[in-house]
């Protein structure tokens, strides 16, 4: 069984750190006791061997008391002053006694050198000179008084009250030191309690304060995200709307020829009528027989341009060269007036699972902006080379033209919003948003090498988006 010496010591009582000295104490008097009920023992056992019976019933008597001051003083702490009043005299008068009673060949004097101890952990500064000066007196007038016969000497004791006294005074300085060592500890105790006080009040106004940023910043970072949603909603419609403009154009040049060439079909049956030559019938079959193939072209635009403003983005299946030859075909109308000529370089068939209609605006807008740098240079010799190569699981796209290139002022803000050096005539977005579908919708990047011989966009894609 494990005996907590620590709460035998303190009486079983709980205390404050307010009252550390006062836990000494207590530990100091039930030491006290503990050791003097071991000499007193000692002190029996010693006197029924020597057979001098004459000690042991006050040895007894003393031990008895001491069982009961163990008791009362763990019934309450305020017990202890009394009872250290009521041990000090109880030591006092025993170790006078001693004194006068004992022969100094039987050393019993000894004793009172441990009195010290005891009175100034008992008893205090003040109340402890009281009892020093006490018992000096009367060891001093012990071989001068007439009543009682004592065996020591003069000298003698002057010799332990000398000691006494040495020993009383190394106890008190020692102690004294002692008590200004635990002040200072209690006080830096004190002054570091208050510093973590301090440090956790900072603490938690700092992290109350963090919490609140973290809160604002949250706020802003998602209003900052829905303003910048709200504005990619913006520019991809507008963007649509200049692709949907520039392509309306298209339809409108592409269409315009063939209509012409089918009024142009009719009024000559209608010429020929007037003029009274009926045409034959093998010559109206031929006629009809243009004109529907020609309807039939323009239903193959309509519906070409109507599958790439589908809303729907779905994946497909596609071979890569066959939908740059139908962007090549959006744009002929536009590379017939500005006498450009493209060229599709193709080395093998590539298929790919991707998003056409969103890599077709792509391609549109870099063939579009190559037309418009050729209609402003007036090369001579213009054109445009469409490549295809793999890379591991990427598919390069390559767009080179031989115009004169993008000047070093103008080549890092290309793919910024609303940069055109097209003037009234750009609407800036061509680029931006090519870059966006390419890196939000692809993975991938667009990248630009350019001189003044000309520029090469280079789209590099995954070849199968899952």
């Amino acid at each position: 069984m494990k005996i907590d010496f620590d709460n035998f010591l303190s009486s079983g009582l709980a205390f404050g750190e307010d009252e550390w000295d006062l836990k000494n104490r207590f530990q100091m008097i039930n030491i006290t006791i503990v050791l003097a009920s071991i000499g007193l023992l000692y002190g029996i056992m010693w006197n029924v061997v020597r057979e001098t019976p004459f000690f042991i019933p006050l040895e007894m008597a003393i031990m008895l008391i001491n069982f009961t001051l163990l008791f009362i003083l763990r019934r309450d702490k305020q017990n202890f002053f009394p009872i250290a009043t009521f041990l000090t005299a109880e030591f006092t008068f025993l170790f006078l006694f001693l004194f006068y009673k004992s022969d100094p060949a039987s050393l019993k004097h000894v004793w009172l050198l441990s009195y010290p101890i005891m009175l100034l952990y008992f008893q205090g500064t003040k109340r402890g000179i009281f009892w020093v000066v006490f018992v000096v007196s009367m060891l001093l007038i012990a071989p001068l008084q007439p009543f009682v016969e004592v065996q020591y000497s003069f000298f003698q004791s002057s010799y332990v009250i000398v000691v006494f006294l040495i020993i009383t005074l190394a106890i008190y300085f020692y102690q004294l030191k002692m008590d200004e060592s635990r002040a200072l500890i209690l006080s830096q105790q004190n002054l570091l309690r208050d510093f973590n006080g301090k440090l956790e009040k900072q603490v938690r106004d700092k992290t109350l304060e963090l919490t609140e940023m973290n809160v604002s910043l949250e706020e802003k970072v998602k209003s900052k995200i829905e303003e910048l949603l709200q504005k990619d909603k913006i520019l991809t419609v507008q963007s649509k709307q200049a692709v949907m403009g520039e392509m309306i154009s298209m339809i409108a040049h592409q269409w315009r020829q063939p209509l012409s060439t089918i009024t142009l079909q009719i009024s000559n049956l209608e010429l020929q009528r007037l003029l009274g030559e009926a045409p034959t019938q093998e010559e109206i079959s031929k006629t009809l027989s243009e004109i529907s193939d020609t309807i039939i072209y323009l239903s193959e635009t309509i519906d070409d341009f109507k599958t790439y403003f589908h809303p729907n983005k779905e994946l497909a299946q596609i071979e890569i060269h066959e939908l740059l030859e139908k962007a090549v075909n959006f744009v002929s109308p536009r590379l017939k007036d500005a006498e450009v000529v493209v060229c599709i370089k193709k080395e093998e068939d590539i298929h790919i699972s991707t998003y056409p209609n969103e890599l077709l605006q792509v391609i549109l807008n870099l063939l579009n902006n190559a037309i418009d740098v050729f209609a402003e240079s007036k090369n001579e010799n213009a054109k445009v080379i469409l490549a295809v190569r793999c890379e591991d699981d990427q598919i390069i796209v390559s767009a080179q033209d031989n115009a004169t290139g993008i000047s070093e002022q103008n080549l890092p803000h290309i793919f910024e919003p609303y940069f055109s050096t097209k003037g009234k005539n750009g609407t800036g977005l061509g680029l931006y948003m090519s870059q966006m579908i390419i890196e939000k919708q692809f993975g991938g990047t667009i990248s630009v090498v350019t001189s003044s011989e000309g520029s090469t966009f280079s789209v590099k894609i995954p070849q199968h988006i899952s």
